[in-house]
């Protein structure tokens, strides 16, 4: 398992937010957000945002710490990166089923 976290400090309503990535696949990246409790509406293209009262609860759970640079690194190498406004390339991984509640 390889989930990696970059350090909280992307702005965003109010507050600071790191990227919550793996570098294997979507399916380990949700199953991970999942036993953290984070929401699924959290999910990004390619990523979660955490908000940065979470990040040391994140990194407890097992998630690496990484630059930022080292997140668009690793996703990239693994196949992983969906960028904002570029079509996307093959086949595209799943992403997280609505929960039947």
């Amino acid at each position: 398992m390889a989930v990696y976290i970059d350090p909280p400090t992307w702005p965003g309503h109010g507050r600071l937010w790191s990227h919550l990535i793996s570098d294997v696949s979507f399916e380990e990246l949700h199953a991970f957000a999942r036993r953290l409790g984070v929401p699924e509406r959290a999910f990004e293209r390619d990523h979660y945002d955490i908000p940065s009262h979470r990040y040391a609860d994140v990194v407890r759970a097992g998630a690496v710490e990484v630059s930022s640079r080292e997140v668009v690194r690793l996703l990239t190498a693994a196949g992983l990166r969906r960028p904002k406004g570029r079509p996307a390339q093959g086949p595209q991984p799943q992403d997280p089923q609505p929960r039947n509640s």
